[in-house]
């Protein structure tokens, strides 16, 4: 067991999933690094700075079953340095004419940026696969209950009808923002990082800025233009968007947990076999997965705060904020990954139970179309004004307080109460479901930064 749930044996798959989990293990996070050594001597060849044998032994040595893990940390803790445990560890591993060849005049935050930018690349990649697979499957519960009417609540408390499928739709909208998000913002996060000491490539004279350009290249990510050692507004970025992901799916989840109560019964999770929500209370059926979502969601948020606080960084090179941006972006990340997985699980499995949701509908939710009705008789503030003497002074029901004040006969308020309550909410699931359509019938089904 590790030393943290997230790396626990049992509770592992609570924090995280075991496609990100081949991103930030140590031993992967490790192996990236080494491609970019690898990458960084091959650009290096191109402009001859390096010998191209070089490079090309540098490449097939740089994996990380062949280093001594052990020599690489005991050379970390030694040097108190971040990555000179790790060149070392590969220097041994190299034949002496080929090490003075590594690692040319490059920085720790060279490599740790590159490996961000790959990061964000990858994780990207993997919650744009999964925000599309939850929009589809919202789409279609969208469609199925477009007319599906449930009580709709303020406050948290019953209000006035509308339809299942326009709440739905509003989740689905919600994802299709995320989708937007990823899409706008890919070219603006997977890019490599190569400044040297302070930025400005003076390592390299005048063939800097194309030696960064084609290292990054090597890597499959854009050319940031300029160095960005101090600018942390991608990692930033990218964190604050996943956390945001997160906050949707906690939106889900927190309603599946308030209608799934048995005095609703609106909705329920799915029930796997075997699944037990309590020990000593059978009858329970408790909401895991919605409740988890709102979890996930805090931690995100304070991960992705953590990301915002090292956008305040000083001159062109601060290590607190970025050594901070460690941990913080692998566990947003991780988190992300987790709540896109179980939300898919929910809504792939959710009950919806229409009986309830009719049930629920009582008559006194028809009160914002019977105000409507009695405006245009007696204006706006009038009704209102006997509205709220009927329902909240005297206590009673619609039509029976209208009719003894005279303002209405009891066929007016009962058609008043049900005329077009939710004929909007199924347009604007319609016009929710076509913009949705168009978007995904013109995107890739795969993120290419």
């Amino acid at each position: 067991m590790g030393t943290r749930l997230s790396s626990s044996t049992l509770y592992a798959h609570l924090w995280g999933t075991a496609e990100l989990d081949a991103i930030f293990d140590e031993r992967a996070m490790l192996q990236t690094w080494l491609d970019e050594l690898a990458a960084l001597a091959r650009a290096q060849a191109s402009l001859s700075i390096v010998p191209a044998e070089a490079a090309a032994a540098i490449g097939q040595a740089a994996r990380v079953e062949a280093l001594d893990l052990a020599y690489v940390a005991e050379q970390t803790r030694a040097t108190a340095h971040s990555t000179l445990g790790l060149i070392r560890g590969l220097l041994r591993v190299l034949p002496a004419d080929v090490r003075e060849h590594v690692y040319v005049g490059a920085t720790v935050q060279d490599v740790s940026d590159t490996w961000f930018g790959l990061v964000m690349s990858r994780v990207g990649a993997i919650a744009w696969r999964d925000l599309r697979e939850l929009e589809a499957l919202l789409l279609g519960l969208a469609a199925q209950h477009r007319d599906t009417v449930m009580a709709g609540r303020t406050h948290g408390q019953p209000g006035a009808p509308i339809t299942f499928g326009f709440k739905v739709a509003s989740w689905a909208d919600e994802v299709r923002r995320h989708v937007e998000r990823l899409r706008d913002g890919r070219e603006r996060w997977c890019v490599g990082q190569l400044g040297g000491a302070v930025g400005a490539l003076a390592f390299f004279g005048a063939d800097g800025p194309e030696l960064r350009a084609r290292f990054s290249a090597e890597l499959g990510l854009a050319d940031p233009g300029i160095s960005w050692l101090t600018a942390r507004d991608r990692v930033a970025e990218f964190g604050g968007v996943l956390a945001m992901v997160c906050g949707t799916l906690a939106r889900i989840g927190t309603e599946v947990y308030e209608l799934a109560r048995p005095e609703i019964g609106e909705l329920a999770e799915p029930a796997p076999a075997g699944a037990v929500s309590s020990i000593t209370m059978p009858h329970k059926r408790n909401p895991e997965a919605a409740e988890h979502l709102d979890t996930l969601a805090r931690l995100a948020r304070a991960a992705a705060g953590v990301l915002v606080e090292g956008m305040v960084a000083a001159h062109e090179r601060d290590g607190r904020g970025w050594k901070a941006e460690w941990l913080a972006l692998p566990e947003v990340c991780q988190l992300a990954g987790a709540a896109l997985r179980l939300a898919l699980g929910l809504v792939r499995g959710l009950e919806v139970h229409p009986e309830a949701m009719a049930r629920n509908v009582g008559a006194e939710l028809g009160s914002e179309r019977v105000l409507a009705g009695l405006s245009a008789r007696v204006g706006k503030h009038r009704a209102q004004q006997a509205l709220h003497e009927v329902l909240r002074e005297d206590g009673a029901d619609l039509v029976t307080g209208l009719v003894d004040r005279g303002l209405a006969t009891a066929e007016e308020v009962r058609g008043w109460a049900t005329a077009d309550a939710v004929a909007a909410a199924g347009a604007m699931v319609d016009a929710v479901l076509t913009r949705a359509e168009a978007a995904r019938a013109t995107e890739p089904e795969r993120w290419r930064p």
